[in-house]
Order: C-alpha cells, then sequence, then structure tokens
C-alpha cells in the first residue's frame, strides 16, 4: 500500500465516508454524517446510486458552476431559490428570465458571470439527450474549467476523475507529498496524476477521497 492509499484509509477511519454530492431533495434524517463541518443537509453516506434521474443530474452541475470562488453554504442558498423557483430541470430552468436568474443565484457571488455560464451550460446539457460528456467537450464550454469539469464527471456522471481545488494541493503539501515549490509551479494535471498513478481508477474512491480531503481541510481550519 503506497502514501496516498494509507493516507486515505486514515482519513475514511477518522471522518467515515461523507456522501458527496449533497442533494436538495434527500431527507436530511436519512442522510446525516454527524463528523462532517458545516451544513449537513443531503448528503448519502455509503450510497453512490446517486445521482438517479436528470434533475439530479442538473442540480449537480448547477452547483459545480456556482461553487466556483465561493463556499457551499452560499451555493446552497442559491440552489434553494432556483428549487423555489422550480428551475432546477431543464424545462423550469429555460422559463426563468435573465433578471430572476441573477437574483437567485445572487449568494453564490459573480451572478453576472454565473448566469451566463449556466446559461451556455443548460443549452449544452440539453442537447446531451442522456449522453455521458467528454471531459474536452465540457472543457470547450465558457466558464469550465478543469475544476468544475471533473466536479461534473465525477459527481454527475460517477467518472473516475479526481479533482484538484485549493484544498487538494494544500492536502499533499501537508502529508509532504508535494513542496512549497510543487504547490505554486505544478499544474492542475500534473497534481491530477499524483492521485490517478497512485489509486484505482474507482469512482466511487475519487468521490470519497476528494470529500475526505476536503473535510480535512475545513476541521483543520477549524482547530
Amino acid at each position: 500500500m503506497n502514501k496516498i492509499e494509507k493516507i486515505y484509509h486514515n482519513l475514511l477511519k477518522e471522518y467515515g465516508p461523507q456522501g458527496w454530492w449533497p442533494l436538495l431533495e434527500l431527507d436530511n434524517s436519512n442522510h446525516i454524517n454527524i463528523t462532517k463541518t458545516g451544513t449537513i443537509n443531503g448528503y448519502h453516506p455509503n450510497d453512490y446510486s446517486y445521482p438517479k434521474n436528470e434533475n439530479q443530474q442538473l442540480e449537480i452541475c448547477i452547483g459545480a458552476i456556482l461553487t466556483q470562488n465561493t463556499s457551499w453554504t452560499q451555493v446552497e442558498k442559491a440552489l434553494i431559490n432556483l428549487k423555489r423557483m422550480n428551475a432546477l430541470s431543464v424545462k423550469g430552468f429555460k422559463k426563468l428570465s435573465i433578471g430572476k436568474l441573477k437574483e437567485a443565484i445572487k449568494p453564490a457571488g459573480y451572478y453576472n458571470q454565473k448566469s451566463k455560464k449556466l446559461i451556455l451550460f443548460i443549452d449544452f446539457f440539453k442537447n446531451l439527450h442522456g449522453k455521458f460528456p467528454t471531459r474536452n467537450e465540457l472543457l470547450e464550454i465558457w466558464g469550465i474549467g478543469p475544476e468544475t469539469a471533473d466536479s461534473i464527471l465525477l459527481y454527475c456522471y460517477n467518472q473516475a476523475e479526481f479533482i484538484v481545488d485549493t484544498y487538494t494541493k494544500r492536502f499533499l503539501l501537508k502529508n509532504k507529498i508535494i513542496d512549497e515549490n510543487d504547490f505554486k509551479t505544478l499544474s492542475y494535471d500534473n497534481i491530477k496524476q499524483i492521485f490517478i498513478i497512485n489509486l484505482d481508477l474507482n469512482y466511487e474512491l475519487f468521490q470519497e477521497y476528494h470529500a475526505l480531503i476536503v473535510e480535512d481541510g475545513k476541521n483543520e481550519k477549524n482547530n
């Protein structure tokens, strides 16, 4: 067992299954992980069967775009607004005026840019007709970068793509897998490869590992 694998098992033992990606419609009484920092709404520990329908897929994609440069707490507020407007479906979203859309997602910040990103993505999503998008197809959409594309592929389409975010880089630095120079200079794909080459290509493992890294980072920040 290599160091990356050992750390994963230690994190899992400490925090338990995280149950990402959170979905608004889930019954919280049955989907709560008491070890989780911050919001506990909509998580589903040990259940990797989500998303189960197109609307859940869309909610994950919208959340992945809205979470750019903001916290999940703020994204959740925006998603709740969209849900109240019946806009967490392609049909419902398309009925929103641009003004209503901006108003709904305002809690997530950058609402002018994010409204444009969402409109472009919804058109793309609608034309998939249930097919899985490729990573390159996602990256060709304005406003979708590697982190957002991998979030969508991992959590919406259950594809084994590891997500590199600020928590991931700090985690690798803390565990002496990269050094300060690597932290500043390594590309997204270089860091992603550290996980790809050291782990089995398994979406459940990747979902759990990424969520555990975020949970560990939040706990460290709060201590």
